[in-house]
């Protein structure tokens, strides 16, 4: 039984078995008083296996220390190599939210579709824990790209969209009464001309009227610096604060990637940051100038021709098929003005907070 939460060791459910979260995001049920954390099951992703996903699993906990497996509440559809849910479909990031006008719990998936373009899959359901039925597939809101995202419901039941659109911008949609489609109304923000300065895997908080967005460079499973903004309204404009990850000497955002940002209900001042860290073995990781270096190299029309030094050259580890094994790194946000930090802890307590 856990007593605290222990940033990028292996964090095991119940049942002793690897929490398979990822990409995940925590939804509290205050009539049960219950927090759920849910994300892409990776238990199957191995070496040679060909799979990207076996469906979005659920865990229950009272506590945010132990985790009750739910099971799999939005299942790979097996038989299907075409659906968006199928086990080699590059399922990511499922965000839920709750639409009270209609009393539905509306899931977006992003997918990055085998032609290059990456679209939504949504669905809906009557209970949090399902059963989900898809209502949209291949979804291009605003007939662009869409990347990485996050979901943010308003205090008055307005809710937008906060996407990546791969690979330029980011964009904040504002979405239909349903959840399930956006209104056409969107702001642009943080244009960048190419990856790996391009920024995405977009998450939100607000904090005393400051809307903040934690963003991620675009260098795939291998971590990069975060960069924290925040803005007066939804739709900005926002001003970049910096890197939020103090004494990193990595410059890898602590070698993880944030994927939300949770508020404790029940504490005053607690933002969670919920991030993955998708390469766990030394042998995979590769300083971030490197990698920075090396896809600055594949989207730079001015560089393309330049090779390889040997240095950089690819190595056989893929970090695509060892994502069974990663490991998440929470971490309790701190204040200085606006300014939000994230500080090393290698081990903290919920309830040393007030």
């Amino acid at each position: 039984m856990y007593r605290s939460i222990r940033p990028g060791q292996v964090w095991l459910d119940t049942e002793g078995k690897r929490i398979q979260a990822h990409g995940g995001s925590i939804f509290y049920d205050s009539e049960n008083d219950t927090f759920y954390w849910y994300g892409e099951n990776k238990e199957k992703t191995t070496p040679g296996s060909g799979i990207w996903h076996w469906g979005v699993r659920f865990y229950s906990s009272k506590d945010l220390y132990n985790w009750k497996d739910e099971g799999i509440i939005i299942p790979p559809v097996e038989d299907d190599p075409a659906s968006p849910l199928h086990p080699s479909s590059c399922m990511d990031r499922p965000h839920i939210i709750y639409n009270k006008k209609t009393g539905k719990y509306v899931c977006w998936l992003k997918i990055m579709e085998k032609d290059g373009t990456q679209t939504a899959t949504i669905l809906t359901a009557d209970r949090l824990l399902g059963p989900y039925t898809t209502v949209k597939t291949r979804f291009r809101p605003l007939d662009m790209n869409f990347g990485d995202f996050d979901l943010v419901v308003a205090p008055d039941g307005k809710a937008y969209c906060y996407f990546e659109r791969a690979h330029s911008e980011l964009i904040c949609a504002d979405l239909t009464s349903d959840y399930t489609d956006v209104t056409g109304y969107y702001s642009t923000h943080f244009p960048n001309l190419h990856p790996p300065y391009v920024r995405e895997a977009p998450a939100y908080f607000c904090r005393k009227g400051l809307h903040y967005l934690v963003t991620s460079g675009t260098t795939g499973y291998y971590p990069n610096p975060s960069e924290v903004a925040c803005a007066r309204t939804y739709h900005g404009p926002f001003e970049i604060l910096g890197n939020p990850h103090v004494n990193d000497q990595t410059n890898t955002s602590f070698r993880s990637q944030i994927s939300s940002v949770f508020k404790h209900p029940k504490k005053k001042d607690l933002y969670i940051a919920l991030a993955d860290r998708w390469i766990t073995d030394e042998e995979g990781f590769v300083p971030y100038e490197v990698i920075r270096d090396r896809v600055d190299r594949y989207f730079n029309p001015d560089r393309a021709d330049e090779p390889f030094p040997a240095t950089q050259r690819r190595q056989p580890y893929n970090p695509e098929e060892n994502t069974y094994k990663a490991d998440y790194v929470w971490l309790p946000f701190c204040f200085d003005g606006k300014m939000a930090y994230l500080d090393w802890k290698d081990e903290w307590r919920i309830e040393d907070y007030e």
